[in-house]
């Protein structure tokens, strides 16, 4: 039988069908232009390699490791970008018709993160941008504010995704952070410290209110004292507050902070953190800039909250995201750029990118090649903690979205 069947599939015509040939080997009349499309070709190992040969290489190795060196350009993009670079418009400042303070007028950077990026080694990435200026504005969660002062207490530590069972962490006193652990005792230190602050906060508020201008102090504000009153060079918010880089927080209860308030709320009434001005002045910087670019880690409020920003000036100049979400969802988080410019967050001239990829991964590599790669190096005072973690306590509930 099997004999019979060869015979029957190899007896007859001995010519393919034209439909089956015409069909595969269907030969097109457009050749790429090596200048546009360049061959994919990636690292050669035979040779001796370095991280510059690594990411220079990763423009034509194609997927996501492309993706990553066009958020390189386009970041390089936005650092070189000077009001020089445009031409002279009737509607320019008297003091910005000269070369010379064009030149001197740069690209307004906003930082968006979500509060893992704080718990995570890449808090040392974004405190290195913030300590040398390089960026303009940051905007985070409540958990990306408590961490960054919690750390400077008291370590986070690197745990594992499996080895123990939540019950057990629960039981023993510790928080897990996918594979980080941090300990209830660091809330402890952090409550240490936040709180004598929050008191005289209150009492700045209380007794401003005899006064012609009463004090009123919102997230931002709160947020640059805390920088103020950490005193330490490992913190992202001590370099804020010292070159006058606004951080907005919208959702500054969402976390530990928000417990610490709530508790405190009793014992002061009255004490108020208004929004309103810092959704002003978030939109204000947008709204002047002569060019702004975005740089979102994750999605969520962050990302939101950033684009929404440069929603006020019909969008963004340049812009990457970087984060693991999908669009089929409807979420905020997953839409790509290509969303935000039908909003008017991203111009329609724009050549925004997405990197799909996990930011702890990514993001250390692109600064290396882009604000880092000539950049200033100058190493930190090394602090000592104000405090110690102690065994026990109430834990807090920090927010990692």
């Amino acid at each position: 039988m099997d004999g019979q069947q060869v015979l029957s599939a190899t007896s007859g015509e001995r010519t393919p069908p034209k439909l089956a040939t015409e069909a595969v080997m269907a030969i097109g009349q457009e050749t790429l232009d090596e200048a546009e499309f360049p061959t994919v070709r990636g690292v050669d190992f035979n040779e001796d390699v370095g991280l510059d040969d690594i990411m220079r290489a990763m423009a034509t190795t194609g997927f996501q490791s492309t993706e990553l060196s066009r958020a390189i350009d386009e970041i390089n993009r936005m650092i070189k970008w000077r009001l020089s670079d445009e031409p002279i418009q009737p509607t320019d400042d008297e003091e910005l018709r000269t070369q010379e303070a064009r030149s001197k007028v740069k690209c307004t950077i906003f930082l968006a993160y979500t509060s893992n990026m704080i718990s995570s080694g890449v808090r040392e990435t974004i405190r290195y941008l913030v300590q040398h200026k390089m960026v303009d504005c940051l905007v985070s969660t409540a958990g990306g504010i408590e961490e960054d002062f919690m750390k400077c207490l008291a370590p986070h530590s690197v745990g594992s995704f499996t080895k123990w069972k939540g019950a057990e962490l629960r039981l023993r006193g510790i928080n897990r952070i996918a594979n980080l652990l941090v300990p209830n005792a660091n809330y402890c230190v952090f409550e240490e410290f936040l709180s004598p602050v929050l008191e005289a906060m209150a009492d700045e508020q209380e007794a401003s209110k005899a006064t012609a201008e009463p004090m009123v102090w919102t997230p931002s504000k709160m947020i640059d004292r805390l920088g103020k009153e950490i005193d330490n060079e490992e913190s992202v918010y001590y370099w804020c507050h010292k070159n006058k880089i606004p951080v907005y927080c919208p959702a500054i209860t969402d976390g530990s902070i928000g417990d610490m308030l709530y508790f405190a709320s009793y014992k002061r009434p009255g004490f108020v953190l208004d929004l309103v001005q810092d959704i002003r002045g978030i939109n204000d910087m947008a709204v002047k800039a002569k060019a702004s670019g975005m740089i979102i880690l994750g999605g969520g409020l962050v990302k939101h909250h950033t684009c929404n920003a440069n929603l006020m000036r019909n969008g963004a100049n340049f812009s990457v995201f970087i984060n693991t979400g999908h669009d089929y969802d409807g979420s905020d988080s997953g839409a790509p750029p290509d969303e935000a410019i039908s909003w008017g967050k991203i111009r329609l001239n724009a050549s925004p990118v997405k990197v799909s990829a996990e930011a702890s991964l990514v993001f250390p590599l692109l600064v290396s090649q882009t604000f880092a790669k000539n950049g200033p190096k100058a190493p930190l005072k090394k602090s000592k903690p104000l405090g110690a973690a102690s065994s026990g306590g109430a834990e807090g509930g920090a927010s990692n979205d």
